[in-house]
């Protein structure tokens, strides 16, 4: 068992650089397309936007959540955490609701407090084998948007934090409300000079818009995959200190029926000793 929490630990911190680097690069780029959005609002002089009315539909509307969960265990609470953000934040929505889960682990959590994913994705075992995971996920988002069946998507997922330890957080990924355009004018031009878009106006904002949502959820994935590495990580280093524990609380037991068979073994040959002491006086 120790030589399996020692691998374990291992390939968690063998793995958790490569998610934390992808993290880092992800959040420069994600600073980089909503400044480029913020330009587009300044160049179109646009200060506010309003959703598109979807024509009028006798299906009900759908509220879809994103679950970005794990395949394997050996990982302490982080399924757990999410599942309770999931049914706390998401459960008080109006309307019919969609889950889809990105991990086996997760749709079991996801099941048991009453929810039941219609989607199931594995988890990337690296960070190329996120974008086909990411494109897929966009795909049927997309279609589901466009078809007028689902009316919003959330995305949940565990954040790292920093040194140590994560956190579950929850975004909305669509639809790009007012709301959405007010949280990223919250960044800001870095300069006083007025931006301008190069380029069709239309093209540009179209190619912006799906590096938003596109960078949103591979950001979410990559967060997911570095807080599950860490958690296993931490979920292992307590293991190999609860092993080491019970290694010395078995050693010292060990020692000490070892002390009391000698001590039984030195009484009798004492005993025997003295007796044939005695007999012989």
């Amino acid at each position: 068992m120790k030589s399996i929490v020692k691998t374990m630990k291992a390939m968690a911190a063998s793995n958790i650089g490569q998610y934390e680097m992808a993290v880092s690069s992800l959040n420069d780029y994600y600073h980089t397309v909503a400044l480029g959005v913020i330009a587009y609002f300044k160049q179109k002089d646009i200060d506010s936007t309003k959703e598109k009315k979807q024509p009028k539909s006798k299906k009900e509307h759908i509220t879809c959540a994103i679950v970005f969960g794990s395949d394997q265990g050996l990982v302490g609470q982080f399924n757990d955490v999410l599942t309770n953000l999931v049914a706390n934040t998401f459960n008080p929505l109006p309307g019919k609701k969609e889950v889809w889960a990105i991990g086996e682990r997760v749709q079991l959590h996801l099941t048991d407090v009453g929810f039941k994913p219609t989607k199931l994705f594995p988890v990337p075992t690296s960070v190329d084998a996120i974008t086909p995971l990411v494109s897929q996920i966009l795909l049927q988002c997309e279609e589901g948007y466009e078809n007028g069946n689902i009316k919003e998507f959330y995305i949940f997922h565990n954040q790292p934090l920093p040194g140590a330890g994560y956190v579950p957080v929850s975004q909305r990924l669509l639809p790009l409300d007012e709301k959405w355009r007010s949280n990223l004018v919250e960044l800001r031009w870095p300069t006083k000079i007025l931006p301008q878009v190069a380029g069709g106006i239309k093209p540009t904002l179209a190619a912006l818009i799906h590096e938003y949502l596109f960078v949103s959820l591979f950001r979410a994935c990559a967060e997911s995959l570095a807080s599950e590495n860490a958690s296993r990580l931490q979920a292992m280093q307590r293991a190999e200190k609860n092993i080491g524990d019970l290694l010395d609380e078995l050693d010292h037991k060990f020692h000490s029926l070892r002390q009391s068979s000698i001590d039984e073994e030195l009484f009798d040959v004492i005993s025997g000793f003295e007796s044939l002491k005695n007999k012989n006086k």
